[in-house]
């Protein structure tokens, strides 16, 4: 029997089929003139750990709170005009940027671009310098898990209020995609100076197009709208309240009782354990599936007794029932391979989406 690359392909992206889950989205509509005003409310995760985006651990508690308040110098394209698959970097604060030689990247930032007014900044325009301040401190900074990401980066220059030079000890293809990741805020340097590190709410001052307003630890985040966001017209929120609720049943039971715009679990889904639940509470809920890479792990540590012995390591991959597994997945449909999928960023290799299920 002949296999050809893109059957290969499909076995790999199969693992990608199998995270579709359920999000409790209208049935997609005819597209509609967006309307200015409403507060938009979510559940999310605590800010315990601070709001310093070089030091993210957790990506629910620092990044998802982040990605209201602040800006990245490219970002990844999202919308329904995108292809599944592709994940294509667009401008953020970077109006532009060229590749003048395989080691050097060149960045052209937005001007007019302010920070929220709110001390010590103060509402002041973003520069060149602001840019080069993030990336050193995120090389620097200690503790941060990240570093690895732009490890390749031998210099940041500024050459001039809105020019940054990336200077590379290698090529590095995946430049572009890392400063797109949500570890990638530009923060002020102003606020690092006068608090001494990012952990307090007072420190959370981006270009976004929120504020955060009011942190009320354990309880909830609330953000209100930037009157100066770069971005003509946008958002079109006035306001976004993150509830914070660690218990499962009862956020299920806020979601169902109207409390949550949107699904409450991660990625605004909905458990499959749960969705005959709310289908019952809600005889006319719309849902929608989608797509997603979605998988987890084992690890073990190689230095203790047992799992020093590969023997052990063997067994226990052997003695997983991965097809149960699979077929019980909370946030799955029961579908997949137990094996990793072709990365998405690797556009060459991505194949339709209808084409992805085993």
């Amino acid at each position: 029997m002949d296999i050809t690359r893109r059957d290969m392909l499909r076995l790999g992206g199969a693992a990608v089929a199998a995270a579709a889950a359920s999000r409790l989205d209208p049935a997609p509509a005819e597209a509609q003139t967006p309307k200015r005003g409403g507060v938009f409310r979510i559940r999310g995760e605590d800010a315990a750990s601070g709001f310093d985006p070089h030091l993210v651990v957790n990506h629910h508690r620092i990044a998802t709170n982040l990605s209201f308040t602040h800006s990245r110098l490219v970002r990844v394209r999202s919308g329904a005009q995108v292809k599944p698959g592709t994940m294509p970097i667009e401008p953020d604060l970077a109006e532009s940027w060229t590749q003048p030689n395989e080691t050097t990247y060149v960045f052209k930032l937005r001007k007019g671009v302010r920070w929220h007014n709110k001390p010590p900044v103060n509402g002041r325009e973003l520069t060149a310098e602001d840019v080069k301040y993030t990336y050193e401190r995120f090389l620097t900074v200690k503790g941060n898990p990240n570093r690895s990401m732009l490890e390749q980066v031998e210099k940041i220059e500024a050459l001039d209020r809105y020019t940054v030079k990336f200077t590379l000890s290698e090529p590095f293809a995946w430049l572009l995609d890392y400063l797109a990741a949500t570890v990638m805020w530009v923060v002020p340097k102003e606020a690092v100076e006068k608090f001494g590190d990012l952990k307090r709410a007072e420190t959370c001052i981006g270009t976004g197009p929120w504020m955060l307003e009011r942190y009320e630890p354990n309880v909830r985040l609330t953000f209100v709208r930037n009157p100066s966001y770069f971005v003509p017209g946008l958002p079109h929120a006035d306001g976004i309240e993150v509830a914070v609720d660690e218990d499962p049943s009862a956020r299920l039971a806020a979601w169902l009782a109207g409390k949550y715009d949107f699904a409450p679990e991660y990625g605004q889904c909905v458990r499959r354990l749960d969705l005959d639940v709310a289908r019952r509470r809600k005889p006319n809920l719309q849902t929608q599936d989608f797509i997603v890479l979605f998988g987890g792990y084992t690890t073990m540590k190689l230095d203790r007794e047992p799992f020093k012995d590969v023997r052990v390591r063997r067994a226990l991959a052997l003695a997983s029932n991965w097809k149960e597994l699979l077929e019980t997945n909370a946030w799955s449909q029961g579908q997949g391979v137990p094996n990793p999928a072709i990365p998405a960023a690797l556009r060459e290799w991505a194949i339709p989406i209808d084409q992805l299920s085993p």
